[in-house]
């Protein structure tokens, strides 16, 4: 007899859920997919729009080719060819130090140097900070395999000195957290296999940048983006897929296990809907509100998972009205410093056709675990803050010729220490639960790689199941 279609639901239309329904479509061409969205655009913090002649992102505005799995996806939908590189010419990036910007030092891969003379001339340390970080090189490996945090390593390794002008501000800003408590085993194993295994976080790095004459510059290298912006991505993977796939404003309500599946409640309009599996890909404190009737001690734990909120301000000068050379990708902000802003990002400068020639479109950061009362700031005040430090720091003069803030609520889960132990206890209790599946950026890692290949691991997971139970 011929096997009946599978039916399975994603919910969430962010980059995972888009993810893992295209991968369910890639692997079984038969099965019958719908993804339900709560709200009226797919890509979640994804979002690309014209403003005053730029093409601004307004979450994610690159990814990385060093994890495959993003740039595998693009390939598989023949959207490699729309992907274009980073300028080859500016990169470099700045930390703020005593008001004004320093150049990372050439070869300083987020927490240790490839090249040590660099290190040696750059105005970011003082003399006894940057002994302190070349004897980091007789430092002894640490002896357990616990987890610890990214301040605790990085001072243990490197001193304070090196710890809060070049490791925090570098990494802080990537992941918008408190730095006392990020897990350095969920957001750099890296690192930690460095010290486990070369006795030192230089010998490995040096290691690994041996072939490269610039270790920096060989990192950002590895950045990409869509010509069209990052939206383009989502629309070629929602392209991909089936048509009337997507449910665009149908907030599920509900996610219950039944004896013959999964049965998915709508509050737009209030029905339900049976299904054989469901990947769940939305952020973990609204996947526990939707699965609190299958398992308690799942929802407990995924509630536990901490959300950080940010701002991304644009804004558009024309490139006369500031003073800096803009000769790099941007800044980022050590919290020694006192300010406001956690970073900016030259966007005209990092990728081509961002801007007119004539325009500088900069994205200020602002927010994050460390300051979150600056969300309840009204757009006017955030951009005013903006403002004022783009003044201070890059002599950005007048008036912009346009400024618009966006608000990201709960949109950065935090890896604390023991992140990979609650996300394994996580998935244990998942498994007890056939048919089931959790993806996004909550669990093992945060950049849009890592969701791509979550929501691909889930679909791969599920049709398992599927094919086994049906």
């Amino acid at each position: 007899m011929q096997q009946r279609p599978k039916q399975i639901a994603v919910i969430g239309g962010g980059i995972s859920g888009l993810s893992a329904a295209h991968h369910l479509q890639e692997l079984d061409s038969h099965c019958r997919i719908t993804l339900f969205e709560a709200s009226d655009r797919i890509g979640g913090v994804i979002r690309s729009e014209q403003q005053a002649d730029c093409l601004v992102d307004r979450g994610a505005d690159m990814f990385t080719t060093r994890d495959p799995w993003a740039l595998d996806l693009c390939q598989r939908i023949d959207f490699d060819q729309q992907l274009i590189s980073t300028n080859a010419k500016q990169r470099r990036a700045f930390v703020v130090h005593r008001g004004k910007l320093c150049e990372v030092p050439p070869g300083f891969t987020l927490m240790s140097p490839s090249r040590i003379y660099p290190v040696l001339r750059t105005p970011l340390l003082s003399w006894k900070g940057k002994l302190r970080l070349a004897a980091e090189l007789l430092v002894p490996r640490k002896k357990d395999q616990m987890d610890e945090s990214l301040k605790a390593m990085a001072t243990r390794r490197f001193g304070k000195e090196a710890y809060e002008r070049l490791i925090q501000p570098l990494i802080g800003g990537i992941y918008t957290a408190d730095p006392q408590k990020l897990s350095m085993a969920a957001t750099m194993p890296q690192f930690a296999e460095m010290e486990r295994e070369f006795g030192s976080l230089i010998r490995g790095v040096r290691k690994a940048a041996r072939h490269n004459t610039s270790a920096s510059g060989a990192r950002y290298g590895m950045f990409v983006a869509p010509r069209g912006g990052m939206t383009d991505l989502v629309n070629a993977i929602a392209a991909r897929l089936p048509a009337n796939t997507i449910r665009r404003q149908q907030t599920i309500s509900r996610v219950q296990r039944t004896a013959t599946g999964w049965e998915l409640h709508t509050s737009q309009p209030q029905q339900s809907q049976m299904f054989d599996g469901v990947i769940v890909a939305i952020p973990a404190f609204r996947a526990a509100d939707l699965l609190a009737d299958n398992h308690r001690e799942l929802t407990t734990r995924l509630r536990s998972i901490p959300y950080a909120s940010a701002v991304v301000a644009a804004l558009v000068y024309r490139r006369e009205q500031i003073k800096h050379a803009l000769n790099g990708f941007g800044f980022v902000v050590p919290q020694c410093e006192g300010r406001k802003v956690l970073a900016a990002s030259f966007s005209h400068v990092k990728f081509s056709g961002r801007a007119p020639q004539d325009l500088a479109l900069i994205r200020v950061f602002l927010g994050g675990a460390l300051q979150p009362q600056l969300l309840d700031l009204a757009d006017h005040e955030l951009e005013q803050i903006a403002r004022a430090e783009l003044n201070e720091l890059i002599g950005a003069q007048g008036e912009p010729i346009a400024s618009q803030s966006v608000r990201w609520r709960q949109a950065m889960p935090q890896y604390h220490v023991g992140h990979l132990e609650l996300v394994d206890k996580i998935e244990q209790t998942v498994a007890t639960l056939p048919g089931l599946e959790l993806a996004g950026n909550a669990y093992r890692g945060v950049g849009i790689p890592f969701c791509i290949r979550s929501g691909e691991q889930a679909a791969e997971r599920l049709l398992t199941y599927c094919n086994q139970a049906l």
